[in-house]
């Protein structure tokens, strides 16, 4: 009991470590996109995604490099993208306390650049065992650093659009008063404060795994996902309880691009071939389908999300976590 009693604590402390550095990275992204002259859309689909998305990528380098454990990484990002898209789009409607207005460039550029890359991913993991098996049966493969260069050369198409998104942007003057190296400054105290919170995330991930004799990745996905996209949730609510619907949803699809094709590619480029098994990547990316279908008609519905279809998204997220327990006790054999 103490055992459990000290990884939980573990994870409390990791989520105050991320919560505090998420605070000085929000505040830090929002006042360097200012001063750079950056449109609502571009400071959240990539300065706020890439910023708040720093946990996820630091779950995966740490998870493979210093745990061997690069299905534990993968987890808890494809957990965090689950979240983003259920989540945080509820949370912020409601705590604008009435719609969350979308847009046209959101929905059919933003959103469905995003489901281009759940795509790839999958792709990639199926190209892994297609062509890279790993010699020990089942649907187990080897993602080698040229499969991973295919999702990054995806990433550096949406950052060429997003480059003719800032061409054709008129930005106002910044303020004079900003200084830029303080800015700087607190922008990486928060990604250290991130980066320890993440480490601790990862130990009790393995500690709780280890503890119920469960796969660590079942934790990854749930305590590690909801830990790491903290940034994420407190950029988006914060944004819309402001006002700013685009920055808003725009940080929860910047941030999941960012999570799936550069987050675990940059896990592989940096361990080598890593193994992949698609009998556990399949259902995990099903499901992240379906809740992104599910946003993605929200959305679309009268450009809007409403207080009744946060819920439904909460909902959602409900049943989510509910078929991780499910598998975590061996009920359901989806996965395992």
């Amino acid at each position: 009991m103490l055992t459990l009693l000290w990884l939980f604590t573990l994870a409390a402390v990791a989520t105050a470590f991320v919560w505090k550095g998420s605070l000085y990275l929000e505040g830090a992204a929002d006042r360097l996109a200012l001063y750079y002259g950056l449109p609502a859309i571009v400071q959240g689909s990539i300065i706020a995604a890439a910023g708040s998305s720093f946990p996820e990528l630091a779950s995966i380098v740490i998870s493979t490099l210093r745990y061997g454990e690069f299905e534990l990484g993968v987890g808890a990002i494809v957990g965090s993208a689950v979240f983003n898209i259920l989540v945080i789009p509820a949370m912020s409607a409601l705590a604008r306390r009435g719609t969350l207005e979308s847009s046209r460039a959101l929905v059919y550029r933003e959103a469905q650049f995003y489901i281009i890359s759940v795509a790839t991913l999958l792709l990639t993991f199926s190209l892994a065992v297609i062509y890279f098996p790993a010699g020990n049966g089942g649907l187990v493969g080897e993602i080698t650093r040229p499969l991973a260069l295919f999702p990054i050369g995806l990433y550096a198409v949406y950052l060429f659009i997003q480059q003719q998104e800032t061409s054709d942007y008129d930005a106002p003057a910044p303020p004079e008063s900003l200084s830029v190296g303080k800015q700087w400054a607190l922008l990486a105290a928060g990604l250290f404060l991130i980066l320890i919170g993440v480490e601790l995330f990862v130990q009790s991930a393995l500690g709780l795994g280890e503890y119920f004799g469960t796969p660590s990745f079942l934790w990854g996905l749930t305590i590690i996902a909801a830990g790491t996209s903290l940034p994420d949730a407190i950029i988006s609510v914060r944004a819309a309880q402001g006002g700013d619907s685009t920055v808003s949803l725009a940080n929860v699809f910047g941030s999941n691009i960012f999570d799936l094709l550069i987050a675990i590619p940059i896990g592989v480029m940096l361990a080598g071939a890593t193994e992949i098994n698609f009998a556990v990547a399949a259902p995990m990316m099903a499901f992240l389908i379906v809740a992104t279908i599910a946003l993605f008609t929200i959305a679309r519905t009268d450009f809007e999300i409403t207080d009744p279809e946060s819920w439904v998204l909460l909902c959602l997220y409900g049943i989510f976590v509910c078929w991780m327990f499910l598998e975590s006790i061996g009920v359901t054999s989806v996965v395992l």
